[in-house]
């Protein structure tokens, strides 16, 4: 099992734009293949600043949402709202 943090920034004044993208995205991940699990969290310090944790099978049903027609077209709604680019970490056992 792999673990990805996903670490956005949006742009003030765009948190609720944002929430219901976000969470169209996470609903549409868990039907990707090796999904296990997912969850959305903000900084308790900036509320701008917003985290997505999700558990997948293997690096490989990472690699494939992530290059998947649906997220990239989930991250054209979500893009515009951030402030810089995301970062994705990778993590393993």
């Amino acid at each position: 099992m792999i673990r990805v943090i996903i670490e956005r920034h949006i742009a003030d004044d765009l948190a609720e734009y944002y929430e219901k993208a976000a969470r169209n995205t996470l609903q549409q991940a868990m039907n990707a293949h090796g999904f296990i699990s997912g969850e959305a969290l903000h900084n308790a310090n900036d509320i701008n600043h917003r985290y997505v944790i999700v558990n997948y099978r293997t690096i490989q049903d990472w690699q494939r949402w992530y290059g998947s027609a649906e997220r990239k077209e989930m991250m054209e709604a979500i893009h515009p709202m951030l402030d810089r680019d995301e970062k994705i970490t990778i993590l393993e056992h």
